[in-house]
């Protein structure tokens, strides 16, 4: 069997600060007072080891049990029964209660007996007579068992063991205590006398120093602790070694143990006189104890302790299960916001109304204080969350800092000192990938807990002068210690890491299907843009042959027949004329325009200054015409863009701003706005600059501003304003849209209009 205390430290060596958790307390030494134990030889049954109390309850000194056969403290049927339990009951590590009987003529003691270390321990406990007639403890357990049924949470199951273990045992208080992944522990569940005045330890903190590593590994060999009185006078064992093994008697599976005096000490300095301790188990791990204290000696006879135990054991069945339902209640809530995303899929065209289009959603998956989604650029923020610039910030980070799986934390300052910023609103992240490279996340957030943990006395233990001498000693005082912890949230438990992992798989696969859609769809797109485009270039140029003979053929009927014509006849002719005029002025728009998809653009650093002066001297003609003023607020950047496209978007521009306005000062702005500057316009989030081309002429109405980009499309008469084809915002658009970038407007009818622009990212 393995031994879990291997390696602690060899008898009478001091305790200190850096050897505490290896206190060797399954060898101490000497038992507790209230009762004798015997180490016998299981071949001969002779008496090995004895506690020295032997002559208060035996009647004879240690030195005369020594080497004593078994016959000689048992009678022939006691001793029948001991040799028959030797060789047909299990009792290897596992302590059993076998008969009430005399020894050596004392008693009665219960007899409990288990095989250890190659040696047979005895203990005789005295049995104490009560005038109260006991309970019925099988009718007690039954009633107990029943009740815990109907429990639903853990919490609730823990509270109504803690009131039946006290309602068995008597005890002044009972408490569930749960160990946490650090191993200090949470007083969950509470039940205590309510005559007596005492304080509430529910929800109580302790440091994990409390219940050191190798108490909590007896605790998983022996469930039972019982400690009649904290200030008992221990009974050594002699002699010190067992004569068989050559070493101290390992008492880790002997109710009679002796108890630490760290462990007495520190029951003292809380008031506590007696105490009975249970293990609660999950599997092969410690879950908890059950801790019942008492304010004067009280030794409970073994049925009770035993009725105790075997509560404790159904709470160790159960609390696995109690907790497994909470869980499957909790996914079952998280799997109903995973089907209606996924449902969602056919009803919503774009991924964030999908991630966010349900109730409840994404907001309401996990626990948490807000959640982002963050998909086809766009930032949608869901209860309490950092501001969107700072969550675009730390999806920039993610995108470095984190690998293609879910990520999650419950101290995200540590990781991102940024976050030391809004730690209020997420100092815990988990962080579900869509496409990483994208950009695109969903973010749950969890605000600082900024957990003031009471704890039972300070959990840094000093070293003070005890009764040991220099020592680690246990606190003297059990007034509350704030221990506040900064920079973490409430963690994030497996079921929903595992639930984020399970949607991400399936959100995984609804963007790799609309990829795919998309990729489809894009290339007919682009199928059918350049059919569009051959078919414009082909019909405008073969257009123009037909439509230049009209031309031709009217003006030799206008020369050659004029004064065969009547003047009905010679103005329909001009008629004729004007309008080939206007066809081939539009046939070559359409042409140009044609042409625009399908020349490649030079991009090259280009200084708008000069550019811009270019274009005003293709606009120079307007600028005397009307009187106009444009002026240059600062000097204009460089940006990397084509020539010749950017040489049409500014005199298209211009040109409007000189055409379409009837105000006796004319006026032209040409600028920019850069990044972070005071009103640097939403629209161009994402770029370095935004560039503007503004005048005080007519404007534009509201529901306007989108048609005035469709090509041939003119909001006025063709003879207002100086004519025009109402092609040029639509190149102008396409040119800046192969740039990369973007237009539109602002404007108010009668005081002017303002064309916003942007190029691409650099």
């Amino acid at each position: 069997m393995h031994d879990p205390f291997q390696g602690t430290l060899p008898p009478g060596q001091k305790i200190d600060l850096t050897n505490c958790d290896r206190e060797p307390i399954h060898i101490p030494g000497h038992i507790q007072a209230h009762g004798v134990l015997l180490a016998l030889d299981p071949s001969t049954l002779n008496v090995l080891q004895a506690s020295d109390n032997t002559l208060q309850y035996l009647g004879v000194p240690a030195q005369a049990v020594l080497g004593k056969g078994m016959d000689a403290l048992l009678g022939s049927e006691q001793l029948d029964f001991l040799s028959s339990a030797l060789r047909t009951e299990r009792l290897e590590d596992n302590p059993l209660y076998l008969f009430t009987a005399h020894v050596l003529g004392s008693g009665p003691f219960h007899v409990i007996v288990h095989l250890h270390g190659g040696l047979l321990l005895m203990e005789l406990e005295p049995t104490r007579t009560s005038p109260v007639r006991q309970p019925d403890f099988y009718e007690l357990m039954k009633r107990s068992v029943a009740r815990f049924q109907s429990a639903r949470t853990v919490s609730e199951f823990c509270q109504m063991v803690a009131e039946e273990i006290r309602r068995v045992s008597g005890y002044d208080r009972v408490m569930i205590y749960k160990f946490q992944k650090d191993w200090s522990g949470h007083v969950i569940a509470e039940d205590m006398a309510r005559d007596m005045g005492l304080p509430s330890y529910l929800d109580l903190h302790y440091p994990a120093s409390d219940i050191p590593s190798q108490a909590r590994a007896l605790f998983l060999l022996n469930t039972v602790r019982m400690l009649p009185d904290a200030q008992y006078a221990p009974s050594r064992v002699v002699p010190e070694l067992n004569p068989l093994t050559g070493k101290p008697l390992d008492m880790s599976f002997a109710f009679l143990r002796g108890a630490s005096q760290m462990y007495t000490e520190y029951l003292i300095n809380m008031g506590v006189r007696a105490s009975l301790t249970l293990a609660i188990s999950a599997g092969d791990q410690l879950w908890g104890l059950v801790a019942c204290h008492h304010y004067s000696a009280r030794q409970v006879p073994y049925d009770v302790r035993t009725a105790c135990e075997f509560l404790s054991r159904v709470v160790s069945l159960q609390v696995v299960d109690k907790g497994r339902h909470e869980e499957t209640k909790y996914r079952e809530r998280m799997g109903e916001v995973h089907r209606c995303m996924v449902q969602n899929v056919a009803r919503q065209e774009h991924l964030v109304d999908v991630l966010t289009g349900c109730t409840p959603g994404v907001r309401e998956f996990v626990e948490c204080g807000g959640a982002a989604v963050l998909a086809e650029g766009e930032c949608r923020l869901l209860g309490n969350t950092p501001s969107e610039l700072q969550v675009r910030l730390l999806v920039e980070w993610l995108k470095t800092a984190q690998g293609s799986e879910i990520f999650a934390t419950d101290q995200l300052p540590a990781l991102y000192p940024d976050a030391k910023a809004f730690k209020e609103a997420a100092c815990g992240l988990l962080a579900l990938p869509i496409s990483r490279p994208r950009g695109e996340y969903v973010l749950w957030f969890r605000p600082e807990t900024i957990q003031t943990v009471n704890w039972a006395g300070d959990p840094y233990k000093p070293v003070e002068i005890g009764p040991m001498g220099d020592r680690l000693t246990p606190r003297k005082s059990f007034e509350l210690w704030s221990q506040t912890v900064e920079g973490r949230s409430l963690p994030w438990v497996d079921v929903e890491l595992e639930a984020a992992r399970r949607l991400r798989e399936s959100l995984t696969e609804i963007v790799f299907r609309r990829s795919e859609e998309i990729s489809r769809l894009n290339l007919e797109l682009f199928r059918s843009n350049q059919d569009l485009d051959s078919f414009a270039y082909v019909a405008s140029h073969d257009l123009k042959e037909p439509l230049r003979g009209i031309y031709n053929y009217a003006t030799f009927l206008t020369e050659d027949y004029a004064k065969t014509l009547d003047d009905a006849g010679r103005q329909k002719l001009a008629t004729v004329i004007r309008l080939s005029k206007r066809m081939q002025v539009l046939i070559d728009s359409l042409l140009h325009f044609s042409r625009l998809g399908k020349s490649p653009l030079r991009i090259e650093p280009l200084p708008l200054g000069p550019l811009v002066d270019e274009a005003l001297e293709n606009v120079e003609s307007r600028l005397k015409e009307t009187g106009a003023v444009v002026s240059v607020p600062r000097p204009l950047p460089t940006v990397h863009a084509d020539h010749t496209g950017l040489i049409e978007v500014y005199s298209n521009l211009l040109s409007n701003a000189l055409k379409y306005n009837d105000k006796p000062e004319r006026k032209v702005e040409v600028g920019y706005v850069a990044e972070g500057e005071p009103g640097f316009p939403v629209e161009a989030e994402g770029f370095k600059e935004c560039f503007y081309v503004k005048d005080n002429g007519i404007g534009i109405p509201e529901n306007s501003k989108e048609e005035i980009f469709r090509i041939f499309k003119r909001l006025h008469p063709q003879a207002d304003f100086g004519g025009g084809t109402g092609a040029g915002l639509t190149i102008v658009k396409k040119v800046i849209e192969r740039h990369g970038g973007r237009i539109w407007l602002t404007s108010r009818e009668g005081e002017g209009t303002t064309f916003y622009f942007t190029l691409g990212r650099e």
